[in-house]
């Protein structure tokens, strides 16, 4: 038997994981007599397109070992695919990089990139929880803020924005955009951005912090994460990549290089047709609108408050009262909705609402809302 001084010592302290708290109002909801309606988890329902599909099948019976880098198609295309989509130039095919899916990325971004015990990282106050977790991970200090303001004379070692915003669906302007990269800039900062929704645009416009428009044209510290979990549905593939400043791109593949983190060739394949392919992202994007139009409507004729929410697949919704409450209500009505508090406190009078669910699903839970 090993003692306990000979044992390790325990790793970082985690918060808990949010979704094993549900039990019990998953329960109460499972026992509405039409059945449950899950409105939590982001993950995608329609099918993949036959594009993707017949490029994975296509290169199914390759048996070597793929490059972390990915394939030479798959760059250009990650490349061709921001410029031709979100209008972002001056990027090469050395400045970009798959990765296994964007929450391993953020998990293990802050370690990768050398931050540590000492250093701080800072997230948004209401935010995605790997952001966190990423940093815990890596031993360092995690710091909440939303302004520049907040923040004040310190230095962090690493930045997370998100833009459109999980979960609120909030889009940061531009000029709020160029103050972020100035000020990281000026205390040598890492600025990661978040991009996953940008794609997902229902009210105005959002822009990629390697926007020219924001950044001048020089990624210098700067890092844009995307995926293509929620515009083409590939979440079961885990498909998503990093672009932006050519040597911060170049530490993490050598890491990864080393770790073994290399996406499965026949994913490098049917990404690259995905990226090729603008028709597929179009069309799924307008499946989204029209069921955000169907439950935008009827959650708040039920008397919530849609704060924010003009991008995304979420509906930042409230009634001043404190989340687990608001979460009770729908599971009575047989919807299981996210409480606000799994994304900060801040979020502590909010419920997150999907619109990743299909048709009918969307249209049962707008009927039980009346």
């Amino acid at each position: 038997m090993v003692g306990r001084s000979t044992r390790r010592p325990p790793g970082p302290l985690l918060p808990v994981f949010p979704w094993d708290t549900l039990a019990q109002v998953r329960e109460r909801a499972s026992t509405h007599p039409d059945g449950l309606v899950d409105l939590t988890v982001g993950t995608p329902v329609d099918p993949v397109a036959p594009v993707i599909r017949d490029a994975l099948a296509a290169e199914s019976a390759r048996p070597g070992y793929p490059t972390t880098v990915g394939t030479p198609a798959l760059r250009e295309a990650m490349v061709s695919s921001l410029a031709r989509r979100y209008g972002v130039t001056g990027l090469t095919t050395d400045a970009v990089l798959p990765v296994i899916g964007t929450k391993e990325l953020i998990a293990g971004l802050p370690a990768q990139l050398g931050v540590g015990p000492g250093n701080t990282v800072v997230i948004p106050e209401v935010a995605y929880p790997t952001y966190e977790v990423g940093a815990l991970l890596a031993g360092a200090s995690v710091t909440r803020a939303d302004s520049l303001l907040q923040l004040g004379p310190s230095t962090p070692t690493l930045m997370f924005i998100n833009s459109p915003s999980n979960p609120t669906g909030k889009v940061l302007g531009i000029d709020h955009l160029r103050k972020v990269v100035g000020w990281a800039r000026e205390r040598g900062a890492i600025l990661v951005a978040d991009e996953c929704y940008l794609g997902l645009i229902w009210e105005g416009e959002a822009l990629s912090i390697l926007d020219p428009r924001v950044c001048d044209g020089d990624h210098t510290g700067l890092l844009a994460v995307h995926s293509l979990s929620k515009t083409s549905n590939l979440a079961s593939y885990r498909a998503g990549f990093v672009a932006g400043d050519r040597e911060l791109v170049g530490e993490l593949l050598t890491v990864r290089k080393h770790a073994g983190l290399m996406m499965p060739l026949p994913v490098q394949v049917a990404m690259t047709a995905a990226l090729e392919d603008d028709a597929h992202e179009q069309a799924q994007c307008e499946i989204y609108r029209a069921r955000r139009a169907t439950l935008k409507p009827a959650v708040e004729a039920a008397g919530f408050r849609v704060d924010h929410s003009e991008a995304g697949l979420y509906l930042w919704a409230t009634r001043d009262e404190p989340c687990r409450a608001t979460a009770d209500w729908f599971a009575d009505r047989g919807i299981l909705v996210a409480p606000g508090e799994f994304y900060g406190a801040r979020g502590g009078q909010h419920v997150r609402i999907a619109l990743t669910a299909t048709d009918a699903t969307i249209d049962e839970a707008a009927s039980r809302l009346a």
